[in-house]
């Protein structure tokens, strides 16, 4: 036994090997997951300098500046500026009874110090805006007050109302005070005919005055118009070019894009040669025996509806076509051989399938018609002017910038409306231009 345990064959024992210790579950997972996230940042940082050159340039040649007009439609600085105690005044003002003497003793200050600096006609200006007749009596009560003696004393409710007796009315002090700024509705009020009262209450303007809903509804109804006839006559030709052979229809596409390598001004001015009474139309109707006199087709709505429709078909086709061109023809041919009528499959399974550039045409073609001005300008009369013409009016005529910003916020508010509607009914991600 003890030469057993002592002396006996000893055993043999394994030789220990160093390894080391496995990576705890997950570690090598999670920065694998760092690593590809980084990369993924470095790539979209490197494509986003690519496009920044691009971004900064639309940034300040195209969103700046329209942001910059819109927000012309809520400025309101310069009375503010130009009669600063008088709007300060008028600040502590309850608005229910005239001002006291301290409005009239800083309204004297301002205009004397106004008409001394030359820049009371801006202020003066900014108020005829809310109402006519201001502008002569801001430089009226000016040059009184200039011209009254030193000591006459400090100037009173009744040493203005001898001037004019408008400084007794309630409502010439409230337009001061609206005009104070430095932000204001008066613009975007007066493009719905809208404004506020003395008492702040905002009511329509006068019937005389009330002309901006009246072109608005003018222009969304001319732009229906001209959507709904763009599609009457794209849908079938759109069809056409879809369903031709290539060697077919390619070349007639071309005579689509025809237009677009052509100015508008010209296509617009050929219209005006076309339609008038000794144009083009009228004699060949006249000498078709069709008609016995020319027929009035300029300086009408119905000389816009065309010139409109026949610069605006192309942007009705081109989405049209390429919805059309992706419709697989076998099923047309799957519905006719279930028993469907013609008539029957192209409603129920043909017609379908082109709604989304049904409506990517109506939207594209209605957003760019309510935004037109040369052609109604040129082919319209006087009553089928649109808000654009206004727009340009107030822009380049008067320099009222503010509601000329105004109105276009009007216009930008019915684009996003029409948008919004768009995504709600076939869907933004179903868009289809071309």
């Amino acid at each position: 036994m003890g030469g057993a345990v002592g002396g006996g064959s000893p055993s043999v024992a394994a030789p220990a090997v160093a390894r080391s210790a496995p990576p705890p579950v997950g570690v090598g997972s999670a920065a694998l997951r760092r690593q590809l996230a980084r990369a993924e940042r470095r790539r979209r940082l490197r494509a986003f300098g690519l496009v920044a050159p691009l971004l900064l340039f639309l940034l300040v040649t195209f969103a700046l500046p329209i942001a910059k007009m819109l927000w012309r439609s809520v400025q309101d600085p310069e009375v503010g500026a130009i009669l600063p105690e008088t709007a300060a005044s008028l600040r502590r003002w309850d608005g229910k009874d005239l001002p006291g003497d301290d409005a009239y003793s800083a309204l004297a200050a301002d205009l004397a110090r106004a008409r001394e600096a030359g820049n009371l006609a801006t202020a003066a200006q900014r108020l005829n805006y809310d109402i006519p007749g201001f502008r002569s009596l801001l430089f009226t009560t000016a040059r009184r007050l200039g011209s009254a003696d030193a000591g006459t004393g400090p100037p009173t409710r009744e040493s203005f109302a001898r001037i004019d007796p408008r400084w007794n009315d309630r409502a010439t002090w409230a337009a001061i005070r609206r005009a104070s700024g430095p932000l204001t509705d008066f613009y975007l009020l007066g493009a719905v005919d809208r404004h506020r009262d003395a008492d702040g209450a905002i009511v329509r303007v006068r019937s005389d005055q009330a002309i901006y809903v009246d072109v608005l509804v003018r222009t969304f109804t001319i732009g229906a118009a001209v959507t709904v006839l763009c599609l009457a006559l794209g849908f079938p030709v759109a069809h056409l070019l879809a369903t031709l052979p290539p060697q077919i229809g390619n070349p007639l596409m071309i005579l689509v894009l025809l237009p677009f390598w052509t100015s508008l001004l010209v296509r617009t001015a050929a219209w005006v040669v076309l339609l008038q009474e000794q144009g083009l139309v009228n004699n060949a109707l006249a000498a078709l025996g069709v008609i016995d006199h020319p027929l009035k087709l300029i300086y009408n709505r119905v000389g816009v509806f065309i010139a409109m429709t026949h610069v605006l078909l192309p942007f009705m086709i081109l989405p049209l076509y390429s919805v059309m061109r992706g419709i697989p023809p076998v099923y047309m041919r799957a519905a006719a051989s279930l028993g469907a009528r013609p008539a029957e499959a192209f409603v129920r399974v043909y017609l379908p399938q082109t709604l989304p550039g049904v409506g990517a045409g109506c939207l594209l073609v209605f957003i760019l018609a309510i935004g037109y001005y040369i052609t109604p300008a040129l082919i319209g009369g006087p009553a089928d002017q649109m808000i654009s013409y206004f727009v340009a009016f107030y822009t380049t005529d008067t320099a009222n910038w503010g509601l000329a910003a105004a109105l276009g916020v009007v216009l930008l508010s019915a684009t996003l409306v029409l948008y919004a509607l768009y995504n709600r009914l076939v869907g933004i991600e179903r868009l289809r231009l071309g």
